[in-house]
């Protein structure tokens, strides 16, 4: 089942702010007028509870909105970049300023870059949020073509880091499989990829990104669902740029926080 925490909120908000604001108009005269000079009129729980925590989901729903968003990374599609486990931030401003709930842009800050990982609402569920990076902007010709990238027929470099040591429970099956790691240079970012030779999703190809969207692609490339199969992210399903990971944590199974993760910076 599907909640959005941002209907949620803002549904929240609305309820405590009303509940507080009518009492305040209406009702709070009145009781105040009721009791003995000195005393202090006694709130029914309802008014007491809004008033205590209207400000506080105000701030939340906010911070949430037009500031920047928690996500868990679910499945090991952005290996070795993001593990399964880690909690990131998503910088919500970064690509313009929306209206929770409804999504309308009402203020233009900036656009994807090549190489900016984004958090986006997937394009067959909008109910589902994934994570890939950003390979192609609109009007971009890419090229995928025995596991190398080119892009407006330029070959993005990529050096041989080697075999793939990770060490986390997701890597195993990588690292039976003979997974290579590489070191890709895509426009000014650099970032590590993972192959796995005798393994691709789907053929080779070159594909034009249509305007008004992205083409995005998994770090663990042989292991992603991305724009290779479900094709473009339209730019209104963005919902902003991760940058960073602020805690890492495999659950009650493992029981193991990853410290060395902790405020490490997405890139």
């Amino acid at each position: 089942m599907h909640f959005d925490f941002a209907a949620i909120l803002v549904g929240l908000t609305l309820l405590t702010g009303v509940i507080w604001a009518v009492d305040h108009w209406f009702f709070a005269k009145r009781r105040a007028a009721e009791v003995p000079p000195g005393e202090t009129p006694r709130e029914p729980i309802l008014v007491e509870y809004s008033r205590s925590f209207f400000p506080v989901i105000l701030i939340v729903l906010l911070f949430r909105s037009f500031l920047a968003e928690p996500f868990r990374i679910p499945s090991g599609s952005m290996m070795p970049t993001l593990l399964v486990g880690d909690f990131i931030l998503v910088n919500k401003f970064a690509y313009g300023i929306r209206l929770p709930v409804l999504d309308k842009k009402i203020v233009e800050v900036g656009e994807p870059q090549r190489g900016d990982v984004v958090v986006f609402r997937f394009p067959k569920d909008p109910a589902q949020d994934y994570i890939k990076r950003v390979i192609g902007k609109p009007g971009d010709q890419v090229t995928y073509r025995n596991k190398k990238l080119y892009i407006n027929g330029e070959e993005m470099a990529q050096d041989n880091g080697g075999a793939y040591a990770g060490t986390d429970p997701e890597s195993r099956d990588l690292v039976h499989s003979g997974a290579e790691s590489f070191t890709e240079q895509l426009g000014p970012v650099r970032h590590q990829i993972i192959t796995v030779p005798g393994r691709q999703v789907g053929p080779d190809f070159t594909v034009q990104v249509p305007a008004g969207h992205y083409f995005v692609m998994g770090d663990n490339r042989d292991s992603s669902s991305d724009s290779r199969v479900w094709g473009f992210v339209p730019e209104e399903n963005l919902v902003g740029k991760a940058f960073v990971i602020w805690m890492s944590w495999r659950g009650f199974s493992n029981g193991i926080i990853e410290f060395g993760r902790l405020g490490t910076l997405i890139k």
